[in-house]
């Protein structure tokens, strides 16, 4: 399937099954995400959300089944049964479509925050230094971060480091953002300034976002779908206001509870 088919969801598993050891991660798993949706997957500690990403950023395998991102077949690499050419431009390729924010910030301590944005674009889409960082300047106001353009990591708040972060994946112009508990290590004061910039990338851009989170204020934020996972499975999944308001499956309501009780 080519890359460029329209009719090609932005993100696709089908029967994905992965394994850490005698534990199953991904049981058989099913989910298509249409193109330009923001999708937020919640659930317990161990049920396979992190995991999702890290296959999408072919940091992972899986045993069986299938993934695609944009059309881009990932499992080839990875499947025993179906294999296809493999290759570093075919990788690459795969991994252009995708860009990913940690929880952890990953940031380089070395650079400032406009050379930590701008390395990608220089290094992934041989850009001039120049055009690399004219590009990261521009990326740096519109997180509102104009005035911290010469600023290091340990110059800058936890808020501010993780939308240096946000910034540093658009430089390269994925399809595909991942987010992986991007607010968890942040103070509560400084996650909205977080949220802000990823609202308006959900209401200003035809990105397609998968957001994993346990704080389901940026569920409510930011999903056109919740998606709730348990034991590598998809449990339940639609609208925010029928996941988090009137959850049909048992166990999402005896999650969603728990959070609130915490």
């Amino acid at each position: 399937m080519s890359a460029t088919a329209t009719d090609a969801p932005a993100v696709r598993f089908a029967a994905a099954c992965k394994s850490f050891g005698d534990t199953r991660v991904l049981d058989r798993f099913d989910l298509d995400i249409p193109r330009g949706e923001k999708t937020v997957i919640i659930g317990p500690s161990g049920s396979g959300k992190s995991t999702l990403l890290r296959i999408l950023m072919t940091l992972e395998g899986i045993e069986s089944g299938r993934v695609e991102i944009c059309g881009e077949t990932l499992t080839d690499r990875f499947d025993g049964v179906e294999r296809a050419p493999r290759g570093r431009g075919r990788l690459r390729k795969i991994r252009g479509h995708v860009g990913m924010v940690f929880q952890q910030f990953n940031l380089f301590p070395h650079m400032s925050a406009l050379e930590n944005v701008a390395c990608g674009p220089r290094l992934s889409l041989r850009r001039s230094r120049v055009e690399a960082e004219a590009e990261a300047e521009a990326l740096l106001r519109r997180v509102g971060l104009g005035d911290k353009l010469g600023s290091y990591p340990l110059q800058l708040s936890g808020g501010q480091q993780q939308r240096v972060a946000i910034a540093r994946a658009m430089a390269l112009r994925p399809e595909v953002m991942l987010f992986d508990e991007v607010t968890s290590a942040l103070d509560p004061e400084l996650i909205g300034e977080v949220l802000a910039v990823m609202r308006e990338l959900a209401s200003e851009t035809s990105l397609t976002m998968l957001v994993v989170t346990h704080q389901m204020g940026v569920a409510r934020a930011l999903a056109d779908r919740v998606c709730f996972l348990e034991n590598g499975r998809l449990v339940e999944q639609g609208p925010p206001e029928q996941v988090l308001d009137a959850p049909e499956n048992p166990r999402t309501r005896e999650f969603l509870h728990a959070l609130n009780l915490a």
